[in-house]
C-alpha cells in the first residue's frame, strides 16, 4: 500500500514538474582546422583518407535524424589553406562559387568564425568567399580601420526551441605578425580578452541569451611561443578569455590542432567548458548541452554540458555529398595530376630536420635564383614527405612547400644574418656533452626525460620544425658542442667574397618569416617588429609555391643537390645524434 501511494505521489510530482519546467537537449558540433579536406582522399599521396567534411556530413546527419535533440553546426576557421582543392578555387578557378562556400551550404553550419589562414589567402580570395556563405562569418576582433567596426560580423544569436543562444568569434591576433599588410589592410586585430569583455557586455545587455559560446580560433597554451597570461594580444588567448571573462558557457577553441574536451573556471568560480578538434576533419568537437525552461522563474537552466571528441574514421563519406561533388574532386585531380618537370633524384623532408638536406637546399637554389640575393633563408615546411624521383606533377608542389607564403627580399646586416642563424640553431639543437646525447632539442619532463605527446605518443620537439631555418650563400658551420648564442661560425659567401658583420645584405626570406613569424628577426636579430616592413625591399605578387613551379616548368630537368655550404660539427657527434635521434621520431 504505501509503494503504490510512493509511485502516486511519484507520478504526481512528475506531472506538475513537467507542466512548469521543458527539457531540452542541444548538441553543439564543432569543426576547425579542416584546412580544405572536402574529400576522403589526398590529392597530394594518390590515396583515400578516413577524414573529411564527407565524412562529418554522415555524422551530422545522423545526429539531426535524433528528434530528440537540436543540433548546431559551426566551424572554427583555417579552411580556405592546406589542400589543392582549395587551392584551386583560391586563385585558379575563382569565376564561381568557391567549393568550400558550396558544401558547407549544403551541409547547413549555422555559424563560422575566420581563421588566419583564410586571411593568408588574400583579400580577393575572403572578401569573396564571405558573401558566398549562407551564415554569418564572424571575427569580433578584426576591425576595420575605416569604421571602427567589426570587418566581419562579431556574434551570432542562434534560436532553437525558445533557447537563446549567443556565439561570439574571435580570431588570433597574431596576423601582423605572420602575413603581410596588403593581405589584411583596411583592418587591425585587437587583444581577445579586451573584445571578450566588450562584446560579452553588449551581447548580455541587449541579448539576454540562455547561453553564452566561444567560437575561437585560438589554441589553448597561452605560454607558447615565450608569451604568458599578460602577454598583450596574446595568439593562444583562448583559455584565458574563457577563465577571465565571466559569461561563457562553453568555448569553441581552434588553431592548434591539438584536441581539447576539459572543464575550467572563470574569475566567478562558473565552470566552462573548452572544447576543441585537431585537423583536417579527423575528429570533431561535440557540446551536450540539458536545459530545463522554469515557468515560474521563466528562463532556462543549465543542467549539464557533457563535451566529447568523435572520431571520423568510422564514418562512412555520406553518399548524397559524394554524388554531388565527386564531379569537383576530379575536376582537381586533373588539374594536380598536370606534369611540371622531372626529378633525377628523390628528396625526403626527414633529412631536413637533421641538418643539410636537398629538399631545403632546392628551395634555397630557387629562392636566389628568383630574387638574385646574397642570402636563401628557409626551412621545412613538412615534417615528414618525399617527392619521388621521375616526373614532378603540380600536386607534388604542396609537399615541397605547404603554404601560401610570398617571397620577400629583405636588408639585413652581417649581424642580424649571423644572430637570426644563432636563434634558429639555438632552438633546433641541444648542446651535446658526449655523441651519447641528442642532437635534437627535445621538450624535457621535470625528471629531465623527453616528453612524449599523449595524442601522438611520439616525442615533443622544443621548437616547430618549420622554424628549423637554415641559409644558403654563405659558408658556415654549426658546433652543436657550443651554448645557445654560440654555434654559428660564418667564413664567407659561397661565391669566396668576405663576410662583414657590418655591412648590409640582400636575403630572400618568405613572408610568415619576413613578417616576425617564429621570432627570427624580431627576438633572434632584434629588429623592432615595426621596422620590419622598412626592410622589405621587393614582394612577389603570388604565393611562393607559384613560382616554384613555374621554375621547374622552365627548368624541365631538376637535379636536387647537396649546396653543401653549411655543416654541422663535430662530425662523429652529429652522426651520433642524428641516427638516435631519426629513430626516435621515425622508427
Amino acid at each position: 500500500m504505501i509503494n503504490k501511494l510512493l509511485v502516486f505521489i511519484s507520478v504526481i510530482l512528475f506531472s506538475f514538474a513537467s507542466a512548469f519546467s521543458q527539457n531540452v537537449n542541444i548538441k553543439m558540433i564543432e569543426t576547425s582546422d579542416v584546412h580544405g579536406a572536402i574529400f576522403p582522399y589526398d590529392l597530394k599521396e594518390n590515396r583515400e583518407i578516413n577524414s573529411s567534411l564527407a565524412r562529418v556530413t554522415t555524422y551530422v546527419k545522423e545526429q539531426r535524424a535524433d528528434t530528440n535533440q537540436i543540433v548546431l553546426l559551426f566551424d572554427n576557421g583555417d579552411i580556405l589553406q592546406g589542400d589543392p582543392v582549395v587551392y584551386y578555387y583560391n586563385f585558379e578557378k575563382t569565376d564561381t562559387t568557391h567549393l568550400y562556400a558550396s558544401v558547407m551550404n549544403y551541409m547547413r553550419y549555422d555559424v563560422g568564425t575566420v581563421g588566419n589562414h583564410d586571411i593568408e589567402a588574400g583579400h580577393a580570395v575572403y572578401d569573396k568567399f564571405r558573401k558566398e556563405l549562407n551564415f554569418p562569418w564572424l571575427a569580433a576582433n578584426a576591425i576595420n580601420t575605416k569604421t571602427n567596426e567589426p570587418y566581419f560580423e562579431p556574434y551570432k544569436i542562434i534560436k532553437r526551441a525558445g533557447v537563446k543562444i549567443a556565439v561570439l568569434g574571435l580570431i588570433t591576433p597574431g596576423i601582423p605578425q605572420w602575413l603581410p599588410e596588403k593581405i589584411w589592410a583596411g583592418m587591425r586585430f585587437d587583444d581577445m580578452i579586451e573584445t571578450a569583455q566588450k562584446w560579452v557586455k553588449i551581447i548580455k545587455e541587449k541579448e539576454h541569451p540562455d547561453l553564452m559560446i566561444g567560437l575561437f580560433h585560438s589554441g589553448v597554451e597561452y605560454t607558447y611561443n615565450d608569451e604568458n597570461e599578460n602577454t598583450y594580444k596574446n595568439e593562444n588567448a583562448a583559455r584565458l578569455v574563457a577563465e577571465k571573462v565571466p559569461g561563457f558557457d562553453i568555448v569553441f577553441v581552434g588553431h592548434d590542432h591539438a584536441g581539447w574536451n576539459f572543464t575550467t573556471k572563470n574569475s566567478d568560480g562558473k565552470e566552462v567548458v573548452i572544447l576543441g578538434t585537431t585537423n583536417g576533419a579527423r575528429d570533431v568537437a561535440v557540446a551536450n548541452v540539458n536545459l530545463s525552461y522554469d515557468k515560474t522563474s521563466k528562463h532556462f537552466e543549465k543542467n549539464k554540458i557533457i563535451g566529447e571528441l568523435i572520431g571520423m574514421k568510422n564514418f562512412q563519406p555520406d553518399p548524397e555529398f559524394m554524388q554531388l561533388y565527386g564531379k569537383y574532386l576530379e575536376e582537381v585531380k586533373k588539374y594536380v595530376s598536370r606534369p611540371i618537370g622531372e626529378f633525377t633524384e628523390t628528396i625526403s623532408s626527414r633529412e631536413a630536420l637533421f641538418g643539410p638536406s636537398k629538399f631545403v637546399d632546392l628551395i634555397h637554389t630557387i629562392q636566389l635564383s628568383l630574387t638574385g640575393s646574397d642570402i636563401s633563408f628557409s626551412s621545412p615546411l613538412a615534417f615528414n614527405t618525399q617527392i619521388d624521383k621521375g616526373t614532378v606533377y603540380v600536386k607534388d608542389m604542396f609537399n615541397l612547400y605547404r603554404y601560401e607564403n610570398l617571397l620577400y627580399t629583405m636588408q639585413l646586416t652581417g649581424k642580424e644574418i649571423k644572430d637570426y642563424l644563432e636563434y634558429s640553431y639555438s632552438n633546433w639543437f641541444n648542446q651535446m656533452k658526449t655523441p651519447d646525447d641528442n642532437l635534437l632539442k627535445f621538450k624535457l619532463d621535470k625528471d629531465g626525460k623527453i616528453k612524449y605527446s599523449e595524442r601522438t605518443r611520439s616525442p615533443e620537439l622544443e621548437e616547430s620544425f618549420y622554424n628549423y631555418e637554415s641559409a644558403a650563400g654563405i659558408n658556415y658551420t654549426v658546433d652543436v658542442t657550443k651554448p645557445d648564442g654560440e654555434k654559428v661560425t660564418i667564413t664567407g659567401f659561397t661565391n669566396g667574397k668576405p663576410f662583414d658583420l657590418k655591412l648590409n645584405y640582400t636575403v630572400a626570406i618568405n613572408s610568415y618569416r619576413g613578417n616576425g613569424g617564429g621570432g627570427h628577426l624580431t627576438r633572434g636579430a632584434k629588429i623592432p617588429k615595426e621596422d620590419l616592413a622598412k626592410r622589405v625591399i621587393t614582394s612577389t605578387e603570388k604565393d611562393l609555391r607559384y613560382y616554384l613551379m613555374k621554375w621547374i616548368e622552365k627548368e624541365k630537368v631538376v637535379t636536387p643537390k647537396l649546396l653543401g655550404n653549411w655543416k654541422v660539427v663535430p662530425e662523429n657527434f652529429w652522426q651520433a645524434g642524428k641516427q638516435k635521434d631519426y629513430q626516435l621520431l621515425f622508427n
